[in-house]
């Protein structure tokens, strides 16, 4: 699949400062990636570090924090990698999945998908006051 990159907003915790980065849209990575110095800025704090394995099969060990991205006025509270300098801003599966976008590599866009709740092992009754299914897929238009 080729790549592609989309306009992302990056936010403070509460959500009140965003800044604007080119995101190259990568469902290999897991988690969302930002240059550290622009979350440290915004006041992301990191609660922790993970190792992550590169490209090449090297390994590093990268702190991880928690803040708002949107895409296209889809918004989500997702967990952010704070990059080294020397990285692209990347758009991972996790915040993807978190906001019900799938890849359309053909047109190079995401699109907006309904999110499932579905189980092999028995059906879930809808609960009173569920409101009917959102329409199938509808085109985020990124």
């Amino acid at each position: 699949m080729d790549t592609f990159s989309i306009a992302i907003e990056v936010g403070d915790a509460q959500a009140t400062r965003y800044e604007r980065f080119e995101a190259l849209v990568d469902t290999g990575a897991t988690n969302t990636v930002i240059l550290a110095t622009a979350l440290r800025r915004l006041g992301v704090s990191p609660y922790r570090t993970s190792t992550f394995e590169l490209a090449d099969g090297n390994r590093m060990e990268l702190e991880v924090g928690r803040t708002w991205v949107k895409v296209n006025g889809v918004r989500e509270f997702t967990q952010v990698v704070f990059g080294p300098d020397n990285i692209d801003p990347i758009l991972g599966a996790v915040t993807l999945e978190e906001m019900g976008l799938v890849v359309d590599p053909v047109h190079k866009r995401l699109v907006l998908v309904n999110k499932l709740l579905k189980s092999q092992a028995r059906s879930v009754s809808k609960p009173p006051g569920i409101a009917k299914p959102a329409p199938a897929v509808d085109e985020c238009r990124c």
